[in-house]
């Protein structure tokens, strides 16, 4: 039976083994998806051991992307730009050797655009944050074409150097794309995305809520209890909050895609999540 994994350290938390699970029932595909925890210093050592016992591809998470990136020998263009992966493909020498991808901007901008029904073209959009989660989706955030992007961060050597990565593709899609102070970021965006770890770090949101226009979306990449101060915020200034449980379910149906060639409905899966985490403890 074909084998799948999310690795990761920490990795006991993830729902990807019960996405996945659902995603092949929807599509009658049969496969294994497990949990494999890698020692922070042996991630690469953990990918390779676990694809000669014949595993098929894995899905990354913290704090392992950039290694993976690393590991492939083909990248897709987003990958690429990210210089990060959270999706590798074994594929073998002959066929071109193991392939990665990063779906976490596509997951993103499919939650944003059809499960929220929120638009990002011709918007402006504030991505807070410079780190691996903003690399990951500034790309298809830009390909998505809103009028302008601003990054707003605490260092702003991360996000000068994120801007000059992303300028060629912003040109080409006709993006403004700035960088601000977190204390003073702009006014009035019509999408806030939060990719900073406050949210679990409870550090509370970490721009003014005059980048809210009344009935912006404001996400965060978090779900969870992480989220649920972000969202609050969100509420109390008229904005629409929504958490990262959709853009999980998006990043993981394109890796689905990409191992098994089917794009599976995520419309029940992120319901049936939705249900589960926002359960009554």
């Amino acid at each position: 039976m074909d084998r799948y994994v999310v690795i990761g350290h920490p990795v006991e938390h993830s729902r990807s083994p019960a996405i996945h699970a659902r995603f092949a029932a929807l599509t009658g595909q049969t496969l294994v998806y497990e949990r494999l925890l890698a020692p922070l210093d042996g991630f690469t050592a953990t990918v390779q051991d676990f694809a000669a016992a014949g595993g098929r591809g894995c899905n990354i998470t913290v704090p392992f992307k950039f290694e993976a990136w690393q590991l492939a020998a083909r990248r897709t263009p987003r990958a690429e730009l990210a210089q990060a992966a959270n999706t590798l493909r074994f594929d073998a020498e002959a066929d071109g050797g193991w392939w990665c991808d990063n779906t976490d901007g596509a997951g993103l901008v499919r939650d944003i655009t059809v499960n929220a029904g929120v638009a990002l073209a011709g918007g402006r959009v504030l991505l807070i944050g410079a780190g691996g989660a903003a690399a990951g989706v500034l790309g298809p955030l830009i390909e998505a074409r809103p009028a302008g992007i601003v990054i707003a961060n605490r260092t702003a050597q991360k996000a000068e150097a994120l801007a000059l990565h992303h300028a060629a593709l912003a040109r080409e899609h006709g993006v403004a794309l700035q960088i601000a102070p977190l204390e003073a970021p702009g006014e009035a965006f019509d999408v806030v995305i939060n990719g900073t770890a406050s949210s679990l770090s409870g550090a509370g949101v970490p721009v003014p809520a005059e980048v809210l226009r009344p009935g912006a979306l404001a996400l965060d990449m978090m779900y969870g209890a992480g989220a649920r101060g972000f969202l609050a915020w969100a509420a109390e200034h008229g904005a629409t909050g929504r958490d990262g449980l959709g853009m999980l379910v998006e990043q993981a149906a394109e890796a689905f895609l990409a191992w098994r060639g089917v794009r599976p409905d995520t419309a029940p899966v992120l319901a049936e999540l939705r249900a589960l985490v926002d359960a009554p403890r």
